[in-house]
């Protein structure tokens, strides 16, 4: 097991693991302090982990009021392997974030667009900034 700290970059050696039809399990903190954790599909753009999701949900208004998060991604290959990450939500944005459900519908499910779309909801991505991150594997 590694511990290794960085505001920058994920190692190099997990970034396959964002290829994969990997699951992360995200956790943020509720308003009295109390974990939540759930199975969301995960990106990374080359300097944050991207996760989608839609205004108004629990998570939402956990990572906007509270913007430390934890994910733990394991490799669907190797239950063994996993990439753990400590964070910080930098920016919640709308944009481009119907593209971007769609875009992991496509890795996830292959499907061109995103089939569980609610009527009324506003897609958006989280950008979180890896602070800490711990691997095994």
């Amino acid at each position: 097991m590694s511990d290794l700290t960085t505001s920058e970059i994920l190692p190099a050696k997990y970034l396959d693991l964002f290829e994969k039809k990997a699951f992360a399990s995200l956790a943020t903190m509720m308003p009295g302090g109390q974990p939540q954790v759930t199975p969301v599909w995960v990106d990374f753009d080359g300097v944050h982990i991207l996760v989608n999701s839609a205004k108004g949900r629990q998570k939402d208004r956990n990572m906007r009021e509270r913007p430390q998060v934890a994910l733990a991604l394991m490799d669907p290959e190797n239950a063994y392997r996993y990439l753990e990450i400590r964070g910080r939500v930098v920016e919640v944005t709308d944009e481009g974030a119907d593209a971007h459900i769609d875009k992991m519908a496509k890795k996830y499910l292959g499907a061109d667009s995103y089939p569980f779309r609610q009527a009324g909801e506003t897609r958006v991505i989280y950008k979180i900034a890896p602070e800490h991150v711990t691997t095994m594997g």
